[in-house]
């Protein structure tokens, strides 16, 4: 596995990953496969510095990636972040959801950030027990507020707060 800050090039399977998750129906709100052209934007919003897309690469292919998300846009909560975290269908319960969440947090003390959260369906049982494993509990639970397929989902909304380490000397 080989974790690096995601780069243009990299947008294109990045999409299509994150297209792969719509049909489930339990890893996200989109309903229909969104374009490479509608995410440049997004893509555009990550800096390394603060707020990184990653990707990670197995056998030079791109297994997952994740991203962090400023949350709700207001200067007090800029040491807060929504992660997103996807991996590719092959690739699926072989660890790399764990490598991804678990580096994200170690590195939340050089990015700056204290709070990070994750929204994730109630039904996405693999994603919620990986959130749990890794720490978080939840922090918020909005019943039947989406509906996909006529079905409503309720949304759980986990946290976990990382206390910034003072630089040793």
């Amino acid at each position: 596995m080989y974790l690096r800050d995601a780069v243009e090039a990299d947008l294109a399977t990045i999409v299509a990953i994150y297209n792969a998750a719509i049909p489930s129906r339990i890893v996200t709100a989109d309903t229909e496969p969104i374009s490479v052209a509608s995410r440049h934007a997004w893509f555009h919003q990550h800096h390394p510095e603060q707020h990184p897309l990653w990707v990670v690469e197995c056998d030079g292919e791109l297994a997952g990636w994740l991203g962090f998300q400023p949350f709700y846009g207001r200067p007090a909560y800029c040491m807060t972040a929504e992660i997103s975290l996807y991996i590719a269908p092959n690739y699926q319960r072989q660890g790399i959801g764990r490598y991804l969440l678990a580096t994200a947090i170690e590195r939340c003390p050089s990015l700056g950030i204290k709070t990070l959260l994750g929204f994730i369906f109630a039904a996405n049982q693999p994603s919620l027990r990986l959130f749990k494993q890794l720490q978080f509990q939840q922090w918020g639970y909005l019943p039947a507020i989406a509906e996909l397929d006529k079905v409503e989902q309720d949304l759980v909304i986990v946290g976990l707060r990382i206390p910034l380490v003072a630089p040793t000397s």
